[in-house]
């Protein structure tokens, strides 16, 4: 790895090169958008304007962007029958609703999944589409199928646009320590999950993370998410370089955090573009996030951990192929996501990485990021390997709530 040189950069100078490495985007990856479903409103808008009418009409329905409490005391109230109707009624809505029961929103996410499975089969059936079209239609065919098995817990699924999902392994609501995977660019309902390189996607590092939780420390109640439920960058382009989709994530992320059941406590494990999201997030946390580790970190939009603004312990990695690290690590407006993470001077716990070869390396098995974040995750904070070989990144760690001493 080369050396960090941490002498700063004039203003002037940081903006040209800023400016250069966006030129060098635009020429390669064209201007990024976000692409949205063209026609009709989506299923969950549909959903959501029916749910309004039918709560102002003076049914017993909270409004669908109440507080988590709230809308789970309004669940609370309800028979098993009556919460199972709502899902099947509204599942877009259930399935997707901060401080719904877990089971419900399974329950939801799976007529969800059937509905819109019916559609593209449709499609698919169908002469209206291009030659390309059908072909993406089959894929969402294929993922809406696979989603869809007995053994998967989906916690939200919205198939508008690129298609937003997040998934459950372990048993969530009697989970004492949960992990959120957090992916970066290019994730959407298609790359949730991939037979290819399947650690690289959101589904393979979960299932990764929670094997090794489990191996880790058999004895702690542990649940992962892989949370891909928000709108990420498509490809390295304009959107990938400034924070607008990260601080538009970030709101999600901290509404889904806030609403998970139970007392657990959780840690954040947040791949490339989505340390950005999870370094926006991070003052509007709540206390019950206690670690928040990036790998493979383009910057937090902080100058260093005082920055970010939370109480949380927060770990970085970073392998000594990723092409990341020749990223500039600049901010000149919202053009760039600041320091580095790995930076002595940003100040966060820099973890080895060994074994986790280039940038989506990092949840593979046998590797020592891997093994770090299960340690992190677990909260065997004893078993974390610091990058410089020593205990450095381990000073501090041990909290009441980690049953561990230094």
């Amino acid at each position: 790895m080369t050396p960090i040189d941490t002498a700063p950069l004039p203003t002037a100078r940081r903006a040209l090169l800023v400016l250069a490495v966006v030129l060098m985007m635009l020429a390669t990856t064209g201007w990024t958008v976000v692409r949205h479903q063209k026609g009709p409103r989506t299923a969950l808008a549909a959903e959501l304007a029916h749910w309004r009418e039918a709560a102002a009409a003076g049914g017993r329905l909270p409004p669908a962007d109440a507080a988590p409490a709230r809308i789970a005391a309004f669940f609370h109230s309800l028979t098993p029958r009556e919460g199972s109707r709502l899902a099947v009624r509204y599942p877009h809505v259930v399935g997707n609703l901060n401080g719904a029961p877990v089971t419900l929103r399974y329950l939801a996410n799976r007529a969800a999944l059937a509905s819109a499975l019916a559609r593209e089969e449709e499609r698919v059936a169908g002469n209206g589409l291009t030659a390309d079209g059908r072909r993406e239609a089959a894929r969402r065919v294929h993922r809406f199928s696979s989603l869809m098995g007995e053994d998967r817990q989906i916690l939200a699924f919205d198939p508008s646009g690129q298609g937003r999902v997040a998934e459950v392994f372990g048993d969530l609501d009697g989970a004492e320590r949960v992990s959120v995977v957090v992916p970066g660019v290019d994730t959407n309902v298609l790359t949730f999950q991939r037979t290819a390189r399947r650690y690289s996607a959101p589904v393979g590092m979960a299932r990764a993370l929670h094997a090794a939780e489990r191996r880790a420390a058999p004895s702690v109640r542990s649940a992962v998410v892989a949370w891909a439920d928000y709108t990420s960058p498509a490809g390295v382009g304009m959107d990938s370089a400034t924070g607008r989709l990260a601080e538009l994530g970030a709101v999600r992320l901290t509404a889904f955090t806030e609403a998970l059941p139970g007392r657990s406590r959780v840690a954040l494990f947040c791949h490339s573009y989505g340390s950005v999201v999870c370094g926006v997030a991070a003052r509007h946390l709540p206390a019950r996030v206690v670690d928040v580790t990036v790998a493979g970190s383009p910057g937090m939009r902080a100058d260093d951990v005082a920055g970010l603004g939370t109480t949380a312990r927060i770990w970085a990695a970073r392998d000594a192929d990723d092409w990341i690290e020749d990223v500039p690590h600049l901010a000149v407006g919202d053009l760039g996501h600041g320091e580095d993470p790995v930076a002595p001077e940003f100040g966060a716990r820099v973890v080895s990485a060994v074994r986790a070869v280039g940038h989506t390396g990092y949840f593979e098995p046998g590797t020592d990021s891997l093994g770090n974040f299960a340690a992190i995750g677990v909260g065997a904070y004893s078993a974390v390997h610091c990058a410089d070989g020593g205990a450095s990144c381990r000073k501090g760690a041990f909290g009441a709530e980690s049953g561990e001493r230094a």
